[in-house]
C-alpha cells in the first residue's frame, strides 16, 4: 500500500478516515501490509506542519512517522522511474506535483493508494485500487 500524505494528516489532525489510517497502520506493525510513501509525500506533510503549526510540532511529527512500518522510499538519480511516472501525470493530468509521486509510486509498485484526496480522482483509472478513505 502507498500512504499518500493526506492519509497521515488525517490521522494526525483526527479528522474522518482516522481511524481506518490508524488500523492499516496497525496492520502494517505485524509486516502485511507493506506501506510505502514516496519521500516527496513525506516532505509535503513536513512542510504542511511546519508552515500550519512550528517546528517543534513538525520535527515531533517526523520523529513519529519514523517510528511507524513506512518505507519512505527516495528519488534516487541511478532510477528516475519514479521521477518520469510523476512527470508524466503532471503533464497530463492536474494534480499538485508531490500527489503526482503519490500515483507514481502505486503504479509502479502496483499497489493501492490510501488517501482522502479527491485531486486524486483523474488518475483512478491508472492505478490498481484508490482506498477512499472516508
Amino acid at each position: 500500500m502507498v500512504l499518500d500524505a493526506h492519509a497521515l494528516m488525517v490521522l494526525f489532525n483526527d479528522e474522518p478516515g482516522a481511524d481506518e489510517v490508524e488500523k492499516i497502520l496497525l496492520k502494517a506493525e505485524s509486516g502485511s501490509p507493506r506501506l510505502l510513501m514516496s519521500v516527496i509525500n513525506w516532505g509535503e506533510i513536513y512542510y504542511s506542519i511546519l508552515r500550519g503549526a512550528s517546528q517543534e510540532i513538525a520535527d515531533a511529527k517526523a520523529h513519529e512517522i519514523a517510528g511507524m512500518r513506512i518505507e519512505i522510499i527516495p528519488v534516487e538519480s541511478d532510477d528516475l522511474e519514479l521521477v518520469r511516472q510523476a512527470g508524466q501525470f503532471k503533464a497530463t493530468r492536474k494534480m499538485s506535483y508531490a500527489d503526482c509521486f503519490a500515483a507514481a509510486l502505486a503504479k509502479i509498485k502496483s499497489a493501492e493508494l490510501v488517501t482522502g484526496d479527491p485531486e486524486f480522482k483523474v488518475v483512478e483509472g491508472d492505478l490498481k485500487k484508490i482506498r477512499w478513505l472516508k
